[in-house]
């Protein structure tokens, strides 16, 4: 691909909107490669719960950060930004089209905007926040948290344990709050960025989102939380930063016989929209955005459709006004 004509598409917007599929559409009509920017699905041995793409999906589209990372490992905005950096890179020597797509804007925020470079926390300190997660509970520390990162603190859920022991870790680690380090940002991405927003109404995405958990279920959800739990007992780890992700905390609970089946479901359900309802709050504060309207009834080509007509609006601008400027 010529450097002159180099940019990233970002597919984004709320959780089952449809945003895959329009990336794999957008990625066979332009030679294009596809890169996962969702927090979850960088993990191994939880494709379906995470609602990886499967390979009948795929199609023949280079598909890359999915499914590699350890369900030990604890992934991070500034991990992701290095990793998509290089994909990026990876995809311009190949003369394809990076497509980005996903739901987690914080690493979109890092990727484009720069990251802040917050020294390596260690595994003692990571190990003495997770064992007062397990002791207090995610609420209680994200009160502690208020206390020493006010800033930082309002901007997260109270039931969001991995960021709120992150931030714990960087204040008692490094000895400044983590609001503090996301104002030290290094550069981000030094191409154009085209964001492609897929926007659909929280009460009709939520019926869809029902429908999403009872394919994961007929998929075999159940048998891969199953695996994973069984796999990881039998090294003494029960508590691993992958098992973070919605619907495995809720199986996982329904598998030990914590709660009904009918409790298990109940409560996916209403995480996966609280967490849909977040990501459009995030969303919508980004005035980048290229919003494009969908709905149950839209189908995949009249997105991609819609998406290609924006993405030559925002050419055609960009084109004019390097005329202006030269």
């Amino acid at each position: 691909m010529n450097k002159k004509n180099r940019r990233v598409i970002c597919v984004i917007g709320a959780t089952g909107s449809g945003k895959s599929n329009l990336a794999i559409k957008l990625a066979h009509r332009l030679n294009g490669a596809i890169i996962n920017i969702d927090s979850r699905q960088v993990y191994a041995g939880l494709p379906i719960i995470t609602a990886q793409p499967d390979f009948e999906e795929r199609d023949g589209i280079p598909h890359l950060l999915y499914g590699f990372l350890p369900l030990s490992r604890k992934t991070t905005a500034g991990l992701y930004s290095s990793l998509a950096i290089a994909a990026i890179d990876l995809c311009f020597r190949q003369g394809l089209q990076p497509i980005l797509v996903g739901g987690t804007g914080l690493y979109l925020d890092a990727l484009t905007n720069g990251i802040a470079p917050i020294p390596p926390v260690s595994k003692e300190i990571s190990g003495y926040w997770q064992m007062r997660l397990l002791r207090a509970g995610p609420r209680r520390l994200h009160e502690e948290l208020a206390g020493v990162d006010p800033e930082y603190a309002a901007k997260i859920s109270c039931n969001d344990p991995q960021r709120i022991t992150r931030a714990l870790e960087v204040w008692l680690g490094t000895g400044r709050p983590l609001s503090w380090w996301h104002r030290q940002k290094c550069a981000g991405l030094r191409c154009p960025v085209l964001k492609l927003g897929v926007r659909m109404p929280l009460a009709e995405l939520t019926g869809l989102l029902a429908v999403r958990i009872e394919k994961m279920l007929s998929q075999g959800a159940e048998d891969e939380v199953k695996t994973v739990l069984y796999r990881s007992s039998e090294h003494g780890d029960e508590h691993l930063p992958g098992f973070s992700s919605i619907g495995f905390c809720e199986l996982a609970a329904w598998l030990r016989g914590e709660i009904s089946m009918q409790a298990c479901m109940e409560a996916w359900q209403a995480a996966t929209r609280a967490y849909a309802k977040r990501q459009i709050t995030w969303f919508r504060r980004d005035a980048e955005i290229a919003w494009l309207d969908s709905s149950p009834c839209t189908t995949g080509d009249e997105l991609a459709d819609a998406a290609l007509d924006k993405i030559q609006e925002t050419e055609s601008r960009r084109t004019s006004l390097g005329g202006l400027a030269s």
